[in-house]
């Protein structure tokens, strides 16, 4: 989608420490990106940066640029660009900055701003994995065609969005696909996140193996794991194995309302052969009644899409023809429902990025319409 489309869109990476620049046209960046230093102490001076980044991507354009839109963190009122109250970004440490609004007023764009988990999830849905499943699926002559998806970002913090039918569910409050503050199926006084976080696998870690693990990183906890780092293997290994419990059950949960596949992103994915089995552990328990009878936790069949029988498994068609009666005519009967996890293919970041570009679009193609009369 959108691959032929002329619009440019001005896009921006928010990063804690570097605000980095570019422009996409067409599903794909016709810009070098240009990095700019955050500045996160200071409104002014944040807004200078942003301003600034913004006018040296618009001046390299080959044309006018037709809107803006990136991701910024929340908490947010994202449909009117108005930033909350950010503890971790002191220049919005008192919330209510229209940052929409200014640029709008300064670059007479339209400015579209969301979070980086909705703009992965609609990124990987419109661009990303959900049409290369589906262009899998077809070429096998599969009857089947997925259009909703749930994408999950691990990292700083738990991440998600979910897009139904093509359309990224926002929400009426803009919380659509919230996950973070789901019930911690571990420790269920707590939100999930303190469980499906990099904090959480440095907490594991620490407590498992006895040793204070502030000083270390994911990256360093998975070389453990791997057994190419002094440490304790064991206390790693189920540092994420843990992490991944706790993803999985949230999971399991949006699934049961969204019913799609999920896709799953983010710097900590990097160890996700010590997080999937985890996750997948959730997706495939059954739970009982007070009859006796046990059912699975999905009615959908599981299949991990990061390995090649997975994979193969869940491309393969066996949806039978069954007869209608008196008539001779047959139809096909999808008996067995299936689900898949799979990891982004074109990572996080550019994920979003794709996802920011292909929501201002979106909105411009809907602001575009004529409105109806009811």
């Amino acid at each position: 989608m959108y691959k032929n489309d002329k619009r440019v869109v001005m896009t921006l990476d928010a990063g804690g420490t570097n605000f980095v620049f570019s422009a996409m046209q067409g599903g794909r960046v016709i810009v070098p990106p240009m990095s700019e230093k955050a500045v996160s102490d200071d409104l002014e001076g944040c807004l200078g940066v942003l301003v600034d980044g913004f006018r040296k991507i618009y001046a390299s354009l080959p044309a006018a640029p037709d809107a803006i839109s990136f991701a910024f963190p929340g908490p947010a009122d994202y449909r009117h660009g108005v930033i909350g109250h950010l503890p971790n970004f002191p220049a919005f440490a008192g919330g209510g900055v229209p940052l929409g609004p200014y640029l709008e007023d300064v670059f007479n764009l339209p400015v579209f701003i969301n979070n980086d988990g909705n703009l992965f999830a609609y990124g990987e849905a419109l661009c990303g994995k959900l049409p290369e499943i589906n262009s899998m699926l077809a070429l096998r002559g599969s009857s089947r065609v997925y259009r909703n998806l749930i994408g999950i970002t691990l990292g700083t913090g738990f991440g998600a969005g979910v897009v139904v039918n093509g359309v990224l569910l926002d929400g009426d409050n803009g919380c659509g696909g919230d996950v973070w503050c789901m019930q911690n199926s571990i420790y269920p006084e707590r939100i999930a996140e303190e469980s499906v976080s990099i904090r959480a696998v440095k907490r594991v870690y620490g407590e498992l193996s006895g040793t204070d693990a502030s000083s270390l990183t994911p990256k360093d906890i998975y070389d453990i794991a791997e057994g190419t780092v002094p440490g304790d293997r064991k206390a790693a290994v189920e540092s994420f194995s843990e992490f991944g419990r706790a993803a999985g059950n949230a999971i399991v949960h949006a699934l049961d309302i969204v019913d799609g596949l999920v896709v799953v992103g983010g710097g900590v994915s990097g160890a996700s052969k010590y997080i999937f089995p985890g996750i997948l552990g959730e997706m495939r328990r059954s739970l009982t009644t007070f009859a006796g009878a046990s059912f699975p936790c999905l009615q959908a069949q599981v299949y991990d899409l990061t390995c090649a029988d997975g994979l193969e498994a869940f491309l393969k068609d066996e949806t039978p023809m069954v007869e209608v009666p008196g008539s001779g005519r047959k139809v096909p009967y999808a008996e067995e429902k299936k689900t898949g996890i799979a990891l982004s293919a074109v990572g996080a970041n550019e994920a979003i990025a794709l996802g920011a570009y292909a929501f201002a679009l979106s909105r411009l193609d809907l602001q575009s319409q004529p409105r109806t009369e009811i």
